[in-house]
């Protein structure tokens, strides 16, 4: 691999290609679109990630990183009981598929598997290791609910952890057209509120 050059920012470059790829998808960016958004010549592009595809497949890893690590984070932290924090987590999915409206971008990770899933082996795998990490940090939360009694102990934790990542990812494919009133109205159907104690 050849040097990179001077003054080049890795991350910069992941984000500006992450964010080319996230509103045009993978076979919809071009090489000069991938120029146009890193600033970066394609000499430079291609002499440090090999080619489309290996920036794609690094912009995947990146958004992994910012995106789905800050969700995993609210999952794993914080004082409040377990169901609000998982409520937290789909909220603030509602919060990202709504801040960018009018373009309603989605989640990258959702519109690659409906792009490139079953037909990219390598990405296949790439984004079911993503789906999987987050249902493991769900399946985590829900069987500390259990134990805090914020959660239901009849459900499995496992089987209770994909119905709310696909619920979650739901939420992402109907933010692209939805609006914040409807998604909210949904995230109470998949986790109402806590009823509040008896005194």
């Amino acid at each position: 691999m050849s040097p990179r050059p001077r003054g080049f920012d890795l991350d910069h470059a992941l984000d500006a290609a992450m964010a080319t790829f996230w509103d045009k998808g993978y076979a919809g960016t071009s090489a000069q679109d991938l120029v146009d958004s890193t600033g970066l010549g394609r000499g430079s592009l291609y002499n440090t990630f090999n080619s489309k595809r290996g920036l794609f497949e690094a912009a995947l890893r990146r958004y992994d990183t910012e995106w789905t690590s800050r969700l995993t984070r609210l999952l794993e932290e914080g004082e409040e009981p377990a169901r609000d924090r998982i409520r937290s987590v789909l909220l603030s999915v509602v919060d990202e598929e709504t801040a960018d409206a009018p373009e309603h971008r989605g989640c990258l990770v959702v519109n690659t598997a409906m792009e490139m899933a079953g037909q990219d082996p390598e990405i296949t795998e790439q984004v079911r290791a993503t789906f999987a990490r987050m249902q493991t940090a769900l399946s985590v939360c829900i069987e500390q609910g259990q134990r805090d009694g914020s959660m239901p102990r009849h459900q499995e934790p496992r089987t209770l952890a994909v119905f709310l990542l696909n619920s979650m990812y739901g939420l992402r494919v109907l933010g692209k057209v939805g609006d914040r009133a409807t998604l909210l109205s949904l995230v109470d159907q998949i986790l109402p509120p806590a009823p509040p104690e008896a005194p």
